[in-house]
């Protein structure tokens, strides 16, 4: 099947805008007779389903939490791009899509990426108008910072919680919705299976998680909001019910699976502890912004960060990369910090972590604030005074998080963070139009991969998250529903169903009756292990090989070997976890062979074969300029479909930060 993205033609510039002005509309009345289908309510699914509702569709909205409010965007904490230009430093459309395309390494689409950016601007607005708090300078403006991987200040943020702060702002239009009766939503509920009738998407298999009984749903079409797969490594900065049953499960009745082996490795984590964790906390890159990272210039050093003079420290990324210093992209920031410790200059009891110092910022904001308040005299324990006030404004809650954490006061005692599992920029594949190659199946924010390339630049998760739902799939799914108004809806009568229904009921049971003796958390940290250890940060050839034949042997143990107490038809979370653990020890399988086909380093792929003198990851262009796309033949059996990338504005070239 030939992968047609749809990219409208015509100048970059334009494509959208032509895109809308030309694209069918179906008309009010026509709208209230479709139904669609909505899984996940983060920011994606929420903003859809309120989107989609206020035109006057009829949805139907699921989600696996007992509310909206409970998506992980919520866990979002620096903020959200977009190319307004408040602080006149020379930002524009332009500059956000090219900041992104270098940051994806050159291996995301010209056409969705500048659409991105184009409609950023709006996204600011309608999140104002929904009384969003964002942060505003003295005067009344937006603020902004910066993040990684750019030159401007473009990041809109509300302190260290912008994503709470979106996601309320779309569940408040969501839940207006649910109150006009213009969409149904559904609480505790996990999609389990795709309906699709004359190879269409018709609907849903989905588990009532209190009841414990499958469910039927009809739609027209069906969106899947269902976020990333960053929980297949075991430990990261998910959620810990964060899933890829959704996608896994579209992925298996024909959709393909674009760039699986592309994952985001976060720098600023706190670093693990032990054996005991199970999961991981973020440390937002906003902190990047003003925080300088170091390294002590000695080997096994054991004196304390304040103890350390000045001449004694190694401010390696300010050293590496003196035009972007500590705001590299993630991927540069998170192998610099490996490299560091792998060289025997990590700090901490593990020596797996480096170091986070805000001094320099508090007594640079403390001398700012002693000058506006006249303090011409004010010595060095005034200055951090004010300084402190200054920090606690902008990050305040991430460093209590840090303390309550760790025991350690951030503001005397410098932070230590270490890279860790955060995004995925693989996903479902999708066209223009956010549809999989499945008709009537579309696939929104983290769940496909179409924006990102082979690195998240960071504040660009909830900025795709919400031009999706907002702005871009009002027009697409409306685009190809005009062609579906005379479809009634379908019976969930039909063989369709009651055959989708039948293999879910059956899987479930086959699962219940193992009766193993080993526990599904026992078998998830060990496939988290292999993923981490063989491809983690860094992946080679004879590891990748190793991985695949290790997570088949654990597979073929799960299926034999687990324990999940309880019963079917009740409240069971064991049984919940079980299901989507099973398809992890698929997926993990996926990712593995296509990180082995990738004979090159790009963005957060970065094969240990393939890299510069300075260790920098080495592209293979004339190769591998292209999205690869998986469609599932049967267990372990997979077939590789090419989508050529062409780059018609940007010239891709050797990315430096330097």
């Amino acid at each position: 099947m030939a992968l047609i993205s749809k990219i409208p033609s015509g100048p970059l510039d334009s494509k959208w805008k032509t895109y809308k002005s030309t694209c069918k509309l179906v008309n009010p009345s026509n709208k209230r007779k479709l139904e669609i289908v909505v899984i996940g309510t983060g920011l994606a699914g929420a903003s859809a389903a309120a989107s989609l509702g206020e035109l006057g569709y009829k949805v139907k909205a699921f989600c696996f939490q007992d509310s909206p409010r409970r998506a992980h965007s919520i866990a979002a904490q620096g903020g959200i791009n977009a190319a307004k230009n408040y602080q006149n430093d020379g930002d524009s459309t332009y500059r956000l899509f090219y900041d992104t395309i270098k940051g994806g390494d050159y291996r995301s689409r010209e056409g969705n990426v500048y659409r991105l950016a184009e409609v950023s601007a709006s996204i600011i607005d309608q999140c104002v108008a929904q009384g969003v708090p964002f942060a505003r300078e003295y005067g009344g403006l937006l603020s902004n910072r910066s993040f990684g991987g750019t030159q401007v200040q473009r990041t809109f943020y509300a302190a260290g919680q912008t994503g709470q702060q979106l996601l309320l702002g779309a569940y408040q239009a969501l839940e207006r919705q649910v109150a006009l009766g213009n969409v149904d939503m559904y609480s505790r509920h996990e999609m389990l299976e795709i309906v699709t009738i004359d190879g269409k998407a018709r609907g849903i298999i989905a588990r009532n998680l209190v009841t414990g009984e499958l469910e039927r749903h009809f739609g027209h079409a069906v969106l899947l909001c269902s976020g990333g797969y960053g929980n297949v490594f075991y430990l990261s900065t998910n959620a810990m019910g964060s899933n890829a049953t959704a996608i896994w499960k579209a992925h298996k009745k024909g959709a393909y699976f674009g760039n699986p082996c592309f994952t985001q490795i976060h720098p600023t984590c706190i670093p693990v502890t032990g054996d005991h964790q199970s999961k991981l906390t973020l440390m937002s890159e906003s902190l990047r912004n003003d925080g300088r990272i170091w390294v002590p210039k000695q080997k096994g050093e054991s004196r304390r960060a304040d103890e350390i003079p000045e001449e004694e420290r190694d401010y390696y990324l300010e050293r590496r990369y003196p035009a972007f210093g500590n705001l590299v992209p993630r991927d540069v920031a998170s192998r610099a910090a490996k490299e560091r410790c792998d060289a025997g200059y990590g700090v901490g009891s593990s020596k797996m972590a480096v170091y986070l110092d805000f001094n320099s910022a508090i007594m640079r904001y403390g001398k700012v604030e002693a000058h506006k308040q006249g303090l011409a005299n004010a010595d060095d324990a005034a200055i951090r005074k004010l300084g402190n006030d200054v920090v606690k404004e902008k990050y305040g809650n991430l460093f209590e998080m840090y303390e309550k954490i760790t025991g350690e006061d951030p503001y005397k005692i410098p932070m230590r963070i270490y890279p860790a599992v955060h995004y995925t920029m693989g996903g479902l594949w999708v066209d223009y139009e956010l549809m999989t190659n499945i008709e009537g199946l579309y696939a929104l924010g983290e769940a496909n991969f179409s924006d990102h390339g082979a690195n998240r630049l960071g504040a660009s998760a909830l900025m795709q998250g919400l031009a999706d739902g907002y702005f871009v799939v009002p027009y697409t799914l409306g685009n190809n529903l005009a062609d579906d108004i005379r479809t009634n809806a379908i019976p969930t009568t039909h063989p369709a169903f009651e055959q989708a229904e039948k293999e879910v009921r059956e899987r479930i049971e086959h699962m219940m009756s193992i009766q193993g003796k080993e526990s599904v958390e026992s078998f998830h940290k060990r496939l988290g292990k292999i993923m981490w250890n063989k491809c983690g940060m860094a992946r080679n050839e004879q590891g990748l090989k190793e991985a695949i034949e290790e997570i088949k042997a654990l597979r073929k143990e799960f299926w034999s070997n687990v324990r999940i107490a309880g019963e079917i038809n009740e409240f069971n979370p064991e049984l919940d976890k079980a299901g989507r653990v099973a398809d992890f020890l698929e997926l993990g399988e996926l990712m593995c062979i296509d990180a082995l086909h990738r004979n090159e380093s790009c963005g957060g792929h970065f094969r240990e074969e393939y890299q510069t003198e300075e260790g920098e990851a080495l592209r293979e262009d004339d190769k591998f300029m292209y999205v690869a796309a998986w469609e599932y033949k049967g267990e372990s059996n997979y077939e590789l479909h090419k989508e050529a990338l062409e780059y018609e504005v940007v010239h891709p070239s050797a990315r430096s930060y330097k």
